[in-house]
């Protein structure tokens, strides 16, 4: 049987592979990003970290020894501005509102001294009874279990022991307006606490001067609560008072200089309670 040129071709492209057809490539190269569209985004990050700086959270730095030894002096932190602030309805369902409670940490403006801002732990609420007996603390009939508490001078002064038992007189330290509106607050020996106000009190009992002292904190003082401490480094308690400025730039190079051996890294991102 003659095999022909025409069969032979055939042969031969059948032992051949097959060609398997080539997939196209549909992936399209991404556009890169414009110089305006990076600023933009940018613009956005920046504005969004404001609002957040501004109306959510603020940073605050702990001047005085009065509530060690929960804070020290030197703690920075960063305080959660929303959690006490007017409800809105709009904002309502995602953000954490409550109302103040006992055992809260806050930090307020000084009522009578604008710009002045400190941080207490709210010992009563409005109705609450409160009266103090040789240092101990007692809420509507019952003597408070504080653990957090510290008595780091150890003597006994006796208005600030025994409190509202022994009148107030700006002898021992007590605001002159206090000592005239604290009688109108005091009901069986007790001081009780009007609505929208509430009683604080540090956690350093001997050298802290709180409500027992300048009076009530008033409800629309209340900036917030500390949620955590972002930095923590060893100040003197007298630093807050330097404020000129040959001071504040030797105080600024001081904390670059000894920014790792004067740190307190174990108080590093520590949850305030």
């Amino acid at each position: 049987m003659k095999t022909t040129k025409e069969d032979t071709t055939k042969k031969d492209t059948a032992q051949k592979d097959p060609i398997k057809p080539t997939k196209k490539d549909t992936t399209q190269e991404k556009p890169r990003e414009t110089a305006t569209e990076f600023f933009s985004s940018l613009a956005s990050v920046l504005i969004a970290g404001l609002f957040i700086l501004t109306f959510m959270v603020q940073a605050f730095a702990i001047p005085t020894g009065s509530m060690e030894n929960t804070l020290l002096v030197g703690d920075h932190l960063f305080v959660n501005r929303v959690q006490f602030a007017p409800r809105t309805k709009w904002m309502e369902p995602v953000l954490p509102y409550r109302q103040l409670q006992r055992g809260d940490i806050v930090v307020f403006l000084k009522p009578g001294e604008p710009g002045l801002y400190l941080v207490k732990r709210i010992i009563g609420v409005p109705g609450d009874r409160i009266h103090l007996q040789d240092g101990a603390v007692y809420r509507n009939g019952e003597k408070l279990a504080e653990p957090y508490v510290i008595h780091s001078v150890g003597d006994s002064i006796s208005y600030r022991d025994n409190f509202p038992a022994v009148p107030p007189s700006e002898f021992n330290g007590v605001r002159a307006d206090w000592v005239l509106a604290l009688p109108q607050h005091i009901q069986q020996g007790e001081v009780v606490v009007p609505p929208d106000s509430y009683f604080g009190m540090g956690d350093n009992r001997d050298v802290s001067l709180d409500s027992r002292f300048w009076g009530f904190i008033p409800r629309e003082n209340v900036i917030g609560r500390p949620s955590f401490i972002y930095w923590s480094f060893e100040t003197p308690e007298e630093q807050y008072l330097e404020t000129g400025m040959g001071q504040r730039v030797e105080n600024l190079a001081h904390g670059v200089f000894h920014f790792f051996d004067e740190t307190r890294w174990r108080r590093t991102l520590k949850v305030v309670r």
